[in-house]
C-alpha cells in the first residue's frame, strides 16, 4: 500500500491519528488490537503487539543465564522437605 496523507488531530489532553479503513486493513488491524508503540524525532512506528508462542519462548531460553536453583542452600524457614 502507498502513503496516505493523514492529519494529527487534538484528542482530550493528547493528540491523535484517525486510521482509514484500508489503512487499518491492509496492517492486518482492527477495534482492540494491542499496540506498540515507539517515536524518534520524524518518525513514529505502530507494531501489532504479540505475544511470543511457547516456541518462541522457548528457543530464546538461554540456560546459562536462566537455569539454575533459586535457593541452593540449605532451608531457611519452615520448608517441609519430604
Amino acid at each position: 500500500m502507498t502513503a496516505v496523507p493523514a492529519q494529527i488531530s487534538a484528542w482530550g489532553n493528547g493528540l491523535a491519528l484517525r486510521l482509514t479503513k484500508p489503512v487499518a486493513k491492509a496492517a492486518g488491524l482492527a477495534e482492540g488490537t494491542r499496540v506498540r508503540v515507539s517515536a524518534k524525532p520524524g518518525r513514529i512506528v505502530i507494531e501489532i503487539d504479540v505475544e511470543p508462542t511457547l516456541d518462541q519462548m522457548l528457543a530464546a531460553f538461554d540456560p546459562k543465564r536462566h537455569a539454575g536453583e533459586a535457593m541452593a542452600d540449605a532451608p531457611m524457614g519452615l520448608e517441609v522437605i519430604r
